[in-house]
């Protein structure tokens, strides 16, 4: 199975920043904004400039769910709102990558499991699957 549909590729490569929640080791969970990179084989990718020094890095050692939202505002009047949700499962990863020379070689990788989306069609409507 695909992981994302046509318009949810286009809408995430159009895109350049989400939030990435993740929960810590007593339960409490972490929103932050970051930039993320979408892979061809339907992983996400999550670079920073200092991330094995983040609290996401460590939240994801000891809980590896995670969550991702990209969404944006197309219109005020009427308003109207399109987005994609993504839900799996962290792979923490060091090493040389291809996102960036300025950014830690820390990248936490999303496996998808769920994806949720609205608002990317002609007419506005919510699509949700499990991908594995």
């Amino acid at each position: 199975m695909t992981v994302f549909t046509e318009p949810e590729t286009g809408y995430l490569g159009s895109q350049r920043i989400g939030r990435l929640a993740t929960v810590d080791e007593h339960g409490q969970p972490q929103a932050n904004p970051v930039a993320f990179f979408l892979n061809e084989d339907g992983t996400v990718d999550i670079g920073g400039f200092a991330m094995g020094r983040t609290k996401k890095w460590r939240n994801t050692e000891t809980n590896p769910k995670v969550a991702l939202v990209v969404d944006s505002l197309v219109s005020e009047q009427p308003w109207l709102v399109c987005g994609v949700e993504i839900r799996g499962e962290a792979e923490r990863r060091t090493g040389p990558h291809t996102l960036g020379a300025h950014l830690s070689q820390e990248v936490i990788r999303i496996h998808p499991r769920w994806v949720y989306s609205w608002g990317l069609e002609d007419v506005p409507r919510a699509m949700s699957r499990t991908v594995d």
